[in-house]
């Protein structure tokens, strides 16, 4: 990912799904937004419908396909669905008429596992510095 330098902080830029430029802040995710999120994934069925929609890759699904792939169906689904999008790990696009279409955001996940790891061994006994930027 490009990385730009404005007033000081390192600003990754990139492309999402729909091509739209935004700009976000490694360390933009605070210890809040991130239990939340988390608390969100503290399904199984959510996680379930998480992870098959990262296998699907970008395109995503349409509900009908993704809770035949998941088992799980109607309200249930809506429900699950409605969950990860307010926890910002899934985004929906209407497609023609009535095909609404689900997709992992993949920036997302990847801010969850910066915010995981960023100080990982910071504090390790040995004082090596092993830290993953």
């Amino acid at each position: 990912m490009p990385t730009s330098q404005i007033s000081g902080l390192t600003l990754l830029i990139y492309f999402n799904n729909s091509r739209n430029m935004k700009t976000i802040r490694p360390d933009s995710l605070t210890i809040e937004e991130a239990a939340s999120t988390f608390a969100a994934l503290g399904s199984e069925q959510r996680l379930g419908v998480l992870r098959t929609l990262v296998r699907s890759g970008p395109e995503g699904l349409t509900i009908g396909e993704l809770g035949t792939r998941t088992g799980v169906t109607g309200s249930t689904l809506t429900h699950h669905i409605k969950i990860l999008v307010q926890a910002a790990l899934v985004t929906q696009e209407k497609r023609g008429r009535s095909i609404i279409c689900a997709a992992a955001e993949y920036e997302r996940m990847n801010e969850l596992s910066e915010f995981l790891l960023k100080q990982c061994c910071a504090d390790a006994a040995d004082g090596t510095d092993q830290t993953h930027d």
